[in-house]
Order: structure tokens, then sequence, then C-alpha cells
């Protein structure tokens, strides 16, 4: 059977689901298609006609690259189709996005027949997607006296791809459509259990709002109902897009609500409309520009004041909230592009400036970021070919500097990385600055993506500027299905490809790594004045700075090197006080969160903002605890201010670790993890030798707030809650509530419990062991009340557990040990009360393979309090998902419930969970 038969087979299975036919990516497929255009008296020659014109996916695909070809025979006149004449063939082109696409423009326009060589010219003065092999023809051209070449540089420097493009709409009409009361999750927009299916566009569409048909009709209504505006979907009396930076999220959104980004490509729809009423989570707002899209900050609801400007707070303590207006679904508002304003009828709401931005505005009228970034860089090479000053044609950079003040730790960072901004400026927060990206990683869930989005753009090898590229296995990590077989090892071979250190090995010469990527992230990060690009909002690294982005941002990184975005304002964290013996770490972060919260009236200060935590005496490995949890504060990013000796030592087991995966067999040719050894070395000889010491803020510094954190406050474990039975829907299922474990009264069941994701680290593991040898001594034996699921991070906290015989202890009290010769093929649907000692990886955190049973309540070391993700609610009770430390979470599952502060002490005794004290030195310059 030909390969076209098996498609048509396809196809028909997907109507089924109510499904269009799958778009084509492969060489093979699209090779007969064309065969069968040729052939005037093939009964398939319509439907192939329509699947090469409307179905086959651009960029680098190989599908593109048959495409392109066929495409220039028509042209030269070497082959000839009715249906497709040379001027549709360029129009063909022109909406095929670099690659092969631009290969042949080069070959036609360059070529003798002066005519066709015209018409390519201008085709190509419409592209922006070029690479050094394509700019490099031109600029031989135009040196060898070419005047087409000539032609179209002199286009680029004038940057007429953008120039040339309609202006944006001065009113944009939307009409409201209100996706859900309080926080939204991007698990509401893009369910985590439906991963598998995110690089297929139309399919995974239809798992928006959780697969709600209700809400998605009623989505369909709003839309024929007001055919000439767009439906903005808002999160009212929250934010819009928290938890995860899910490009998959915006692209169902797009997919349902936005503008098709062209005629002959499938699914791919640009410029969607989101808001929230606290604005929209900062990942999620960056991966809307990736689309052209807009998303506002509404401020519908404000906090109560009294007479003398005081929150007012309701029975529970909670701030109230009071509506300045409406935005119930179904009503038409104006967004004004040119005054900045949002408008019901004539009456103006709100100034909008944050979200129509110059740059914001460039994406909207570009289709996207990537055409800005892009078009920057081929305008900026056109320039030097001429030997001009590029013309200012984009927004100027905004460059802030305020003199004398000093420069907070990512303001240091952002002014060390920069690019193309004016020599010996020192710039301020708020400055829109171009930077040098050093760490770039991409998670397996988005990967797909990612690829897709490299092939979308053309590229082909990861930009030399980055030092290491990581490509992950985490989130399939926990069950080996049949999703996970057919997708993972394409993708890891394509990373691979590409220029990646990648988890798996498709040769299979080396054990698989399922090590959360945060994780390996963490570890590849040799200089704490790096830039690292994570594909996952907990991107959020202990040394440097890091940024959780969507699937597109990281492709962007991957293929340029650079990233755009405003230097950030920070959030300065100090402690006071000290801790007691009996406190953990995990409630040192979840009070931080509590206590600023209280100190500004419940004001989320963090949010959009770089928490700058002086941390001083903790390593890394500890210190990610605080900064992992900086993406559930709604922060930007964190940047940890450490001691010298501390990120010496954390440098160290950094370069060790590191080490090991060169001696698994994990570095490529371009011995890329090398290159990290040999910059860990360099870096910890410039701590030791005082040539460099380590990142610290200037003492005059401007912080757009500052927060000290009372350890002595810190009585008792403090546990953040979902608190799903709360009256406000808006107030259930943040990260803002946090209790101290004396509210539970001892009495609250728990059904499971969860040591695990990237929360915990290898002390975590060893806390896990000495409180079972300690239950053991004391009550003569552990038994279980409720299951126990261990998932260590990575595979080196294991090795080393072995090594120190605490994995031991561990085997001792399991009933299950993973085995990865003979992974899990199936989720599991129950559990025993047992310790279950899981493979590494996310496991129950990342809720798209393993889940608690519904209607749990899960204890958890985890992030994820979201309504489903952790745990589905049941007929009878609702799934909750309550996150502690690991000794909440042992004892809870021991005992059934949650313990009283007298059992928990006795648990914990003698076990050292945590160093950590405030630093007693001088950790500002």
């Amino acid at each position: 059977m030909s390969i076209y038969n098996d498609y048509i087979k396809e196809i028909e299975e997907r109507k089924s689901q109510g499904l269009h036919p799958k778009p084509i990516d492969g060489a093979e497929l699209t090779s007969e298609i064309i065969a069968q255009i040729k052939d005037v008296n093939n009964p398939n020659r319509e439907d192939s006609l329509n699947f090469f014109i409307y179905n086959t996916l651009p960029g680098t695909t190989s599908a593109a690259g048959v495409k392109a070809k066929f495409l220039k025979e028509i042209i030269l006149g070497e082959s000839v189709v009715e249906e497709i004449t040379p001027t549709f063939a360029f129009e063909q082109l022109s909406h095929m996005k670099g690659g092969p696409s631009i290969e042949v423009l080069l070959d036609l326009a360059l070529g003798e027949d002066e005519a066709i060589a015209l018409e390519a010219a201008k085709v190509l003065k419409t592209q922006v997607f070029l690479y050094e092999a394509d700019t490099e023809r031109l600029e031989t051209a135009f040196k060898n006296g070419s005047t087409i070449a000539k032609d179209i540089i002199e286009s680029y420097a004038k940057a007429e791809f953008f120039t040339k493009l309609p202006d944006v709409e001065e009113e944009i009409q939307v009409v409201t459509y209100i996706a859900g009361v309080g926080d939204i999750s991007t698990d509401l927009l893009s369910p985590g259990a439906d991963a598998h299916s995110r690089s297929d566009r139309e399919l995974h569409g239809q798992c928006i709002f959780e697969h709600n048909k209700d809400m998605q009709q009623e989505v369909l209504a709003l839309k024929e109902q007001h055919p000439d505006k767009r439906v903005m979907l808002i999160a009212e009396k929250g934010t819009m897009g928290v938890g995860s930076s899910r490009m998959s999220g915006v692209n169902n959104v797009a997919l349902w609500t936005g503008i098709s980004s062209s005629p002959y490509v499938p699914f791919i729809n640009i410029a969607p409309v989101i808001a929230g009423t606290n604005g929209i989570a900062p990942i999620f707002l960056t991966t809307v520009g990736v689309t052209g899209g807009i998303g506002i900050d509404l401020k519908n609801w404000v906090t109560k004041k009294d007479a003398d400007g005081n929150t007012v707070y309701d029975k529970d303590g909670e701030p109230v909230l009071e509506q300045v207006y409406s935005v119930e679904t179904g009503t038409v508002l104006t967004i004004n592009t040119k005054e900045k304003k949002l408008y019901n009828g004539d009456k103006e709401l709100k100034d909008i400036s944050a979200a129509l931005t110059p740059q914001k505005v460039e994406f909207i009228k570009a289709g996207g970021s990537y055409a800005v970034v892009f078009g920057k860089k081929l305008q900026t090479f056109a320039a030097k070919v001429l030997g001009i000053e590029p013309p200012q044609v984009y927004a100027a950079s905004k460059e802030i500097s305020i003199e004398g003040q000093g420069l907070t730790a990512v303001e240091k960072i952002f002014n060390k990385n920069a690019v193309g901004t004016t020599p010996g400026k020192t710039l301020h927060s708020g400055s829109n600055v171009r930077v040098e990206v050093n760490i770039v990683g991409s998670q397996d869930t988005t990967g797909l993506m990612t690829s897709q989005e490299l092939e979308m753009m053309a590229a082909t090898v990861i930009s030399p500027i980055v030092d290491a590229g990581y490509q992950s296995g985490c989130h399939t990590a926990s069950v080996w299905d049949d999703k996970s077989k057919a997708n993972i090892p394409k993708l890891m071979k394509f990373m691979n490809d590409f220029g990646l250190i990648t988890g798996r090995d498709p040769k299979g010469q080396y054990h698989a790594m399922t090590d959360v990527i945060h994780k390996v992230l963490n570890d590849i990060t040799v200089d704490d004045w790096d830039i690292i690009i994570g594909g996952d909002s907990h991107t959020r690294m202990s040394k440097g700075v890091a940024f959780g982005a969507d699937s597109g941002t990281v492709a962007l990184a991957l293929a340029t090197g650079e990233a755009t975005m405003p230097i950030p304002e920070s959030v300065k964290v100090t402690f006071k006080g000290n801790m007691r013996s009996f406190m953990d770490f995990r409630d040192v972060v979840h009070a931080t969160q509590q206590q600023m919260l209280k100190q500004f009236g419940g004001e989320n200060v963090f949010q959009g903002r770089v928490i700058e935590v002086h941390i001083g005496t903790l390593t890394s490995d500890q210190a990610f605890t605080f900064t992992d949890w900086t993406a559930e504060m709604k922060a930007k990013a964190s940047i940890c201010i450490s001691e010298d000796e501390t990120l010496i030592e954390s440098l160290e087991i950094a370069r060790d670790r590191i080490q090991i995966m060169i001696e698994k067999g994990m570095d490529n040719e371009k011995q890329m993890l090398q290159g990290l050894v040999d910059k860990a070395n360099n870096r910890i000889q410039e701590l030791k030798t005082g040539i460099k010491t380590a990142l610290k803020p200037d003492a005059s510094a401007k912080y757009y707030a500052e927060v000290v954190i009372d350890l002595d406050e810190i009585a008792e474990p403090m546990i953040a809650d979902p608190d799903v039975n709360n009256e406000d829907p808006s107030r259930r299922y943040t990260h803002d509530t946090i209790r101290p474990l004396s509210y539970y009264g001892g009495t609250k069941q728990v059904d499971l419990g969860f040591v695990g994701s990237c929360m915990v680290h290898k002390g975590d593991m060893k806390i896990l062991a000495q409180m079972l040898k300690n239950i053991e001594a004391q009550q003569g034996k552990v038994e279980f009340k409720a299951p126990l699921v261990v998932a260590p991070p990575t595979y080196n906290i294991v090795d080393e557990l072995k090594a120190e015989g605490d994995w031991e202890v561990l085997q001792k009290y399991s009933g299950f040990e993973f085995d990865d010769n003979a992974p899990k093929g199936l989720a599991r649907t129950k559990y025993e009360n047992m310790l279950y000692l899981e493979r590494p990886g996310c496991n129950l955190c990342m809720g798209n393979q393993e889940k608690a049973e519904p209607g749990d309540t899960v204890m958890a070391t985890s992030t994820r309090l979201f309504q489903g993700r952790v745990v589905k609610d049941s007929g009878e009770k609702k799934g909750e998902s309550l996150l502690s430390s690991t000794p909440v979470v042992v004892l809870s599952t021991i005992l059934g419930r949650t313990p009283t502060m007298e059992e928990y002490e006795k648990a914990v005794e003698g076990i050292v969970l945590t160093k950590f004290k405030p630093s007693q030195k001088q950790l500002v310059l």
C-alpha cells in the first residue's frame, strides 16, 4: 500500500473525531502527491492539489523541501500545472517561511532569467527568515556586481519587509468571554494530560477548557453573534495563564479566537486577545507576544479601601474586592491602539499602554515577535554590507539610565549580556534589551512544538553563542507508553541533530536520563552572571537569572542565542531571626509568601518582578527550593545572592555532575559539556583568587519593594492550601493561602503523599530515609496508612544515595522500585498503602501521566495545586493537593492524616532539616 493511501486511511479515521486531514511534513508523501498532480488522469489529482497547496507544512520540514523544488520547476517552466501558475507558485513560496523556499528564491533571483529574477526578488524582499548561508549568498552576489542582490539588500536595509506591512488597526473590537473566576491555569487551556497531542494543533485544540464542550460552544456562539469582533478570554478576579509556560495554551486560544496566519498553512492562528483582572502571568504574556496577540491587565476589581486608605478585610482576613467596571461574558469592548485605551462604547475604562508598548505593537503588526527579531538581524546585516547606519525603522530600544543609582543583580546581568545598546551606557529596569543567552533548555512535552517552531523559522543548528542546550525527558518519565514511544525518540533525534545534549541518546549508547529539566539546568549553569531560557515555568536557577518560556521563545533562543525583553524591576528579600531546629527550608519558602502578602496588605509585590533573594549560606541545590517556588509567587524570575564560599561549593557540585554526564557518554562532537566544565573551573578560580567575586547588587540599587522575612515567626510547618471549598471561587486554587500545620488539628485525612518533583533535592531523600529509621525505632515498625509516592529528581541523586547507604533504607520500606529495563507502560489508577520508589522525573507534579485517585486529598512537595492537575474531583469530593515539606508529607502518609506538632517534632528528632541561617556577611557592594 502506498504512503498516500495510508494518509487517506488516516484522514478517514480523523473524520470520526471531527478532524481535518493532518498537515503534511514528510518528503515521501509530498513526492507521491506531486507525482499524482503531474499525472493529469490520476483519480487522486484534485485532492492531491489541495493537499499540496493548503496542507503542506512550511519551514525546514522535509515536505517543504520537496514542495519548494516543485514550485521552482513550475516557475522555470520545467513542469506545467494548470492550477498553479508561476505567479501562484511565487505566492506559495512567499508563505513558506525560510529554509528551502529561500534557497529556491535565491536560485531564481540570482539566475539568468531577468523577468523571473525580478519576481523572485520581489518575494525575497518580504522575507525575514534568512540565515548565514542565505545572507552570504546575497553578499557574495552583491560584491560580484549583481544589481538584483544590491536591490534586495537595499530593501532589507530599509526593512521594507516590515514597513510595507499594513498598519495595526486603530480600533479592535472584542467581545468578552469569562473563562473562569480566579486565577486561570494553563491547564485549563492546554491540559497536561493532553500533552502528547500538542504538535497536532487541531487535535490538541479539542482539549481547550479541559474538554468542556459547553464552554467551547459558548465561544463559537459568540463568534457567530459577533463575526466582526474577536473573542477576548478573561480570568475574572484573577490572573490569566498561571502555572506553566505553555505555547500550546496560547495556540489553543488563537485556534478558537484568533486569526489565520496564512491561507496555505492550516491550524496556525495568531493574534489572540486575552485578559485578567490581575493581568497575565509573566511567562504566558511573553507567549502571547510570540503570536502577535494582546494581553490586558484589566484591574476591573480592586482592593477596597476605607476612608483612611487602609485595606478592608473580610471575616477570614482576606482583602475585600470591589468592581470598578463589568466585563461579563458578551460585553463588547473597543481596544484603541492609537490612544492605548480600553473603551465600552464611548466610556473609557482603562489605560492599556502596558499592553501596547511600541515593541508590542510591532509584534502585532509583524504577526509575532519572531518576525521582528529576525527582521532586526536582517536589517543589521544589510546595513553592514552597504556600509551605512541602519535607518531607524523599529521602535528604538528603550534605554533608561539614572545617574547615581546603583544596579540590582538583574540589572547587572542584563548590562553584562546586552547586545546593541548605547556603548558605555548603564541601563536600569524598564529598559528594553537584547541579551545573549548562555543556557537553553527544552522539555519533552513542549519540545515537539519547539522542534516545529525551529522548522518553521528554518533553523537547522544551535546558535554558536549558546554555551549549552539541553533536551529533557522528565515530563514523560513516569510511563513509557505508546504515546511516549512514538513522540520522544523522534524529538530526541531532532534535538540531538540540532546540537543539544539530550536526555535520551538516539543511538542508545548511554542510559536514558529522565532527570527533571530544572535540576539539570541548575547543574549546567556554571556562572552566576549567566542568562538561562527554559521551556517550563520552573526554569528558575539558583545561579544566574533564568526565565521560563514558551516553546517558541525557546526555539528562538536556540536558533539565535538571543532573547529580547525589558529589564524587570526587582524586589529584595532578606532574612532576620533564627530558625527552629524542627523547621524545613520549605517552611521558609512558604512563610516568605505569607509574610510578603501580610506586609503589603494583600498586594503581591512579587508578581511580574524579579525576586532578589539574599540567600547567602545555602548551596544551589537547596536554594533552588526557593527560586523554584517563585513561579508560584508569580514572579518573573529570581536571583540568589550568595557568599563567595557558598558559590564555590555550588559550582564544584555542578562541575562534578557535568563530569558524570561526560563519563556517561552524553557529550557531543562540539564537546559542549566539556566547555561547561572548563567554564566552571575558570569561575571557581576567579572566586578563589578574588579576581571576580560573587554577583552582588550595589548598595545604592533601587527596588520596587524590600521584604524582610522574620524567621522567628515561623513556629511550625507551613502548608499551601488550595482552599477548594472557599465561598469565593477566586480564592480557590491560588498559592496565596498559606496555613500553619496546627490549622488542621491533626485530623485532616490524607489519602496520598508525594515526595518528588523539582522542589526536592538530595537532602530531602536523606530526610525521608532518616525519618523512616526514626519511626521504626519509636514504633517498632513503619506502617503506611496512605500511599507514599517518591520520585527522586535526578539519577545522580539516586547514585549518591546508593553510595551513602540511604537508598538501601528506602528499598527496605518500599513495595515498588522502578526498573529502567522494564519501565511502566500504563499509568497507575489505584495505589496501595505503601512506599513507591518511582523513576526520576516529574511524576505526579506534571499530571500528564500519573495522577492521584479522583477526590483524593494529596499532601505533596510539589508546586502544583491547580484544580485537576495532580488530582481530579470525584462525584463525592473535590480533589485537593496541599503543598508542604518532605517531613510533613512522609508523616502524613504514615498517619493517614495531618500530624500534630507533637507527632511532627518527635518524627524529625535528631534530623538536620536545613542548615539555612541569614548571612552575616555583606551581600552588597
